[in-house]
């Protein structure tokens, strides 16, 4: 019985995976029609009505009061200003490199923990995020053209940084709340804060195509909706959490074959080196965290 339920546990990982690195290519042929605000709020419209659909249909508890602030801040924090930088972020770079950096969220997790809650981190752990960090700091010099730098890397790398956090307060939720019950209310609450995009967005839809909106309403549905709640699902269901977060170091390779058959998209070989570098000091540090 273990065993079967670590095998589901695997399966959504790895499904989770899946939909997250179609998510960077989606996004970024979504760009070419909309701005990265009008992707944010049509996306969500459609993750929070699909997840709303799913919760009256099973029935999920409403949030306690006390437990709001979380909600709020894990929706704002780890959805809303993570979208903001990731879409905004994409906008310059190529799917693949937006991949490789997200996928360092884990070492800023790290870092955080370390500072704010004072968590014990063994040395070869530390050698692993300085390694990772080597990774990132190549990347950001591939990105470096005629002198000029792109500043959609730090925007992404914002975006690793708030969605490192996001684990960190869904992982409390999960405590008390069912997968779809923190999925549900977090998201929700990042839709809420993203309709200042709004009325942008009822402006470029009628330039759009059915074919760009249908990508979108993708995006919501799968990448959004369910792949949130197949991680919450993953994450509350593993033995420990490193036995699941290490499925999104696939992620990134994933999402390089994706934009190379969808966009096209062809990396440097030294993006490509920089992304085995983060991924490499990833798989170290989360092997030796105390």
């Amino acid at each position: 019985m273990q065993k079967n339920k670590q095998g589901i546990t695997y399966i959504t990982s790895l499904c989770t995976v899946l939909l997250w690195a179609s998510a960077f290519s989606a996004t970024k042929y979504a760009l070419d029609y909309y701005s990265p605000g009008s992707v944010m709020v049509f996306r969500f419209i459609f993750a929070s009505l699909t997840l709303i659909s799913v919760g009256v249909i099973k029935k999920i508890r409403l949030p306690e009061k006390r437990d709001l602030p979380l909600f709020i801040l894990g929706g704002f924090v780890g959805i809303f200003l993570y979208m903001v930088f990731f879409n905004t972020g994409t906008n310059y770079v190529d799917s693949g490199i937006s991949s490789f950096i997200i996928a360092s969220a884990p070492v800023f997790a790290v870092i955080s923990a370390r500072i704010f809650l004072r968590e014990k981190v063994r040395p070869l752990c530390w050698v692993g995020i300085f390694i990772s960090l080597g990774g990132i700091i190549i990347i950001m010099l591939s990105q470096v053209v005629d002198y000029v730098f792109n500043f959609g890397i730090i925007l992404l790398l914002l975006a690793a940084i708030t969605t490192s956090g996001h684990n960190v307060i869904q992982r409390k939720l999960l405590k008390k709340y069912t997968a779809l019950e923190a999925t549900t209310y977090s998201v929700i609450v990042a839709t809420i804060f993203m309709f200042v995009f709004f009325p942008g967005f009822i402006r470029e839809f009628q330039y759009s195509t059915l074919t760009v909106n249908l990508i979108v309403a993708y995006l919501g549905v799968f990448p959004a909706a369910l792949a949130y709640l197949l991680w919450g699902f993953a994450l509350s269901t593993a033995k420990k959490t490193s036995n699941v977060v290490i499925f999104l170091y696939l992620v990134p390779f994933v999402a390089i074959i994706l934009g190379y058959f969808w966009l096209g998209e062809v990396l440097s070989i030294w993006s490509i080196l920089g992304g085995v570098i983060i991924i490499a000091g990833m798989v170290l540090a989360s092997t030796n965290k105390e």
